[in-house]
């Protein structure tokens, strides 16, 4: 059976409330939390971006039982691949067969913060791809050195290993992408209901491995009031290609953002109380392979939509998936 899963949107709360959100979760029945790993938000009106591997810790000492994974890090620019790997194996252990890495190749918004250079996307797959292999070297343990095309990494131990390291999960929107994850996850992190790239990816890496995908709605018991919380918070729904990738600064993204229209957020954000359209996108994320779907709330009413997961959508979802 499908696992359903919480995102926890680290660009709309502050830490506490993300703290205090994941174990609300954790009651109300969820299998996993997802994170987000930003530096900036999207745009300003969201208004948060906690430190995730901080944030981490906070979830690890407040939960029990819960799986979480970074939805996604980025592992190669902002920050150097041997980091993550202490990072992610110090959340293992502080989560004990909870915690899995979620890793992609990331966005300028985050990456260009330290002036370095935004390659272009095959540069990036690249990258990607030899951080992987710096990650899983020094998960071997001991006193590890890497000299790569673009990392180097000198007699490095990470000392405090988990007994069961984490499994890496990469996301993938396209072909390149997918290729690159067949060769090196352990999972796949979905952007779309695309049942191609679920099979071509189960060619290359082999199958029964997790496939996470997101579901995006606002829960409101006024349709209309969730319709402008969801294109008042989160227009960046309708912005379409390879804008989320390129552009470097919220303020970017809220000029693109201002030709969204409400009913262009509608069309694609499920907005109300009614869960038969959510239900629908779960349905065809599981009919094109996936098998971890999660929901990402947009707004501030998060302990309403818990409750009302609890109460309506979640059992709905099971009973659909199973």
């Amino acid at each position: 059976m499908p696992q359903i899963g919480y995102a926890l949107s680290s660009e709309e709360h502050a830490p506490l409330d993300i703290v205090r959100n994941a174990g609300l979760a954790e009651k109300a029945g969820f299998d996993f939390l997802s994170i987000s790993d930003h530096f900036h938000p999207w745009i300003d009106a969201q208004g948060h971006s906690g430190f995730v591997w901080s944030l981490i810790g906070g979830i690890a000492a407040t939960t029990s039982r819960i799986r979480l994974g970074t939805g996604v890090t980025c592992p190669t620019i902002r920050t150097h691949p041997a980091i993550i790997a202490h990072a992610a194996a110090t959340a293992a252990c502080l989560m004990p067969g909870r915690f899995f890495l979620g890793i992609g190749s990331g966005e300028n918004l985050n990456e260009h913060i330290l002036g370095d250079r935004w390659p272009e996307v095959e540069v990036r797959l690249e990258m990607m791809e030899e951080a992987v292999e710096v990650i899983r070297t020094l998960w071997q343990g001991g006193v590890q050195s890497h000299r790569g095309r673009h990392y180097t990494v000198e007699n490095a131990r990470i000392y405090d290993l988990p007994d069961e390291l984490p499994p890496i999960v990469v996301s993938a929107s396209g072909p390149k992408a997918t290729e690159v994850a067949g060769r090196i996850a352990d999972g796949l992190w979905g952007m779309s209901p695309d049942q191609d790239l679920v099979k071509r990816f189960d060619e290359l890496a082999g199958p029964g491995k997790p496939r996470y995908a997101q579901v995006t709605l606002c829960y409101g018991k006024d349709a209309a009031a969730a319709r402008r919380t969801a294109h008042q918070i989160w227009p960046t729904a309708g912005i379409k290609g390879e804008a989320s990738q390129e552009l470097p600064s919220p303020k970017h993204f809220e000029q693109l953002a201002g030709m969204v229209t409400e009913d262009q957020i509608a069309e694609s954000v499920p907005c109300g109380p009614d869960p038969a359209p959510v239900l629908e996108q779960v349905r065809t994320y599981v009919e094109a392979g996936f098998d971890q779907v999660y929901f990402h709330q947009i707004g501030p009413d998060q302990q309403g939509f818990i409750d009302w997961a609890k109460r309506e959508l979640l059992p709905a979802a099971r009973r659909l998936t199973s």
